[in-house]
């Protein structure tokens, strides 16, 4: 019996106790009058015996039933050389240990911290690889109506979606000369990245290019005007 409780006393950490001194044992138990010590004994025997029986103690995720267990028996030996006016020191303060460690009830653990709120659903528009295009007038550098709701798109979902880089390419319409067009596809690109940088896209994140009228969005005759094609288109890298 007692070598399965140090047994189990080793399996859960705890170490046992060596006999105590005089002085680490409670002050009840240093009389020398044999009846009281007697009675403090048999006080820690009997508390040890009733959590030994209390499902709370026996259930309880901590040490105080081992502790119980331990006071018990010991307590019991030192009542066995007391009934024949027998002061064990060993047994005595060996039962005045493990009862008074049985009586600490273990700080419970802090509660677990709440779960992190779910990452939210990618969205939809998030996979699209050219969530912008900017319309132009004719001949004009300027953005049309709407490029600000645009560009305000691409700015609030740019760190949501993960939108490393973007492209920013302008194109023109099929009227005037290729020059001519080359350039005003630029200005324009570059009117678009000013407003991207002007809402907190940063510019070492953006290549703006120039393909002039040479990439029509709809196919028209040379000279034709269309306002399809009068355009900036901003592509994203994930």
């Amino acid at each position: 019996m007692k070598t399965t409780l140090i047994s189990a006393l080793t399996i859960t950490g705890i170490a046992m106790p060596a006999a105590l001194s005089a002085q680490d044992v409670s002050s009840d138990l240093s009389t020398s009058d044999i009846d009281a010590l007697e009675g403090a004994i048999q006080m820690r025997y009997d508390a040890a015996l009733a959590a030994t029986r209390d499902s709370s103690v026996i259930s309880a995720n901590d040490p105080r039933y081992i502790w119980a267990t331990e006071a018990k028996a010991q307590c019991a030996i030192a009542l066995g050389y007391l009934k024949s006016d027998t002061r064990d020191e060993p047994s005595i303060s060996k039962c005045d240990r493990a009862y008074r460690l049985m009586t600490v009830v273990p700080t419970p653990p802090p509660p677990p911290a709440p779960p992190a709120p779910p990452t939210p659903p990618r969205s939809e528009v998030c996979d699209d690889r050219q969530p912008g295009i900017v319309f132009f007038e004719f001949d004009s550098e300027t953005p049309g109506s709407g490029a600000g709701e645009t560009i305000r798109f691409l700015a609030d979902n740019a760190q949501r979606c993960g939108w490393s880089s973007f492209t920013v390419v302008g194109h023109t319409d099929r009227a005037g000369s290729n020059a001519y067009n080359e350039s005003l596809s630029m200005r324009r690109a570059m009117a678009v990245a000013d407003l991207m940088a002007n809402l907190g896209i940063n510019r070492s994140q953006m290549r703006v290019r120039a393909e002039g009228e040479s990439n029509p969005r709809v196919p028209t005759a040379d000279g034709i005007r269309s306002p399809e094609n009068r355009r900036v288109e901003v592509t994203v890298v994930m």
